[in-house]
């Protein structure tokens, strides 16, 4: 298991969908990104098979070692521990990520779903957090009825929270800076990143929102 100092200050985190990238291959797709500079790729699948998510997984895993970025499974500890990924990301369960820390020990990344709710991340900082996930900002196709958040919450919790902090919710090269202005360490993208043929071209798009001269 990778050591927490893997996990970066800031820069796109690359959350797949296998349904958005099945045309050209998640690894494919995955490679361009990190190729364009993406710091963090979580592998996050709904429909997969287990044995499927584990091959997806661990072919990630590879890839991402090669390119020296951490890969963090979706909400499922197990199998970040199965194949010896460097984190986790967990949602709403209240004792989500004490389990998740417990299982993967004190180097693992574990990230946490806090959705608008500022009290949920200081708590979950305090439970072991390595960083904190708000969102959706803007409307998303992964989760439209999801409450938005706030840049102001953004602000706020930068000045109470000393973890990174990743905004995620439709989040789009167009609409990135104002969040990283705001507070967001990480930019979490999912469709934006994935919906077209070229990913490299779009994720170079979304790193440039943490270049203050292209603005």
């Amino acid at each position: 298991m990778a050591l927490v100092n893997r996990l970066p200050k800031s820069g796109l985190y690359a959350i797949t969908d296998p349904e958005l990238s099945h045309e050209r291959g998640l690894r494919t797709c995955v490679q361009e990104a990190l190729g364009a500079g993406a710091a963090m790729v979580q592998y996050r699948d709904k429909v997969a098979s287990a044995e499927q998510r584990r091959e997806r997984a661990k072919s990630l895993l590879d890839l991402c070692r090669r390119f020296d970025v951490p890969l963090i499974i979706n909400d499922d500890v197990d199998l970040a521990k199965a194949i010896g990924a460097d984190g986790v990301h967990v949602g709403r369960d209240d004792d989500a990520v004490p389990h998740a820390r417990a299982t993967l020990g004190a180097h693992a990344i574990v990230g946490a779903s806090c959705y608008h709710e500022l009290p949920r991340a200081i708590r979950a900082v305090h439970e072991g957090a390595s960083y904190i996930a708000f969102g959706r900002f803007f409307p998303s196709h992964t989760k439209p009825g999801q409450a938005l958040a706030s840049v102001e919450l953004l602000a706020q919790a930068r000045q109470q929270i000393d973890v990174p902090i990743a905004a995620i919710g439709g989040i789009t090269a167009s609409n990135g800076r104002p969040l990283v202005d705001a507070g967001a360490s990480l930019l979490a993208v999912i469709h934006d990143l994935w919906c077209e043929a070229d990913c490299a071209p779009r994720a170079q798009a979304l790193i440039d929102c943490f270049n203050p001269a292209r603005f």
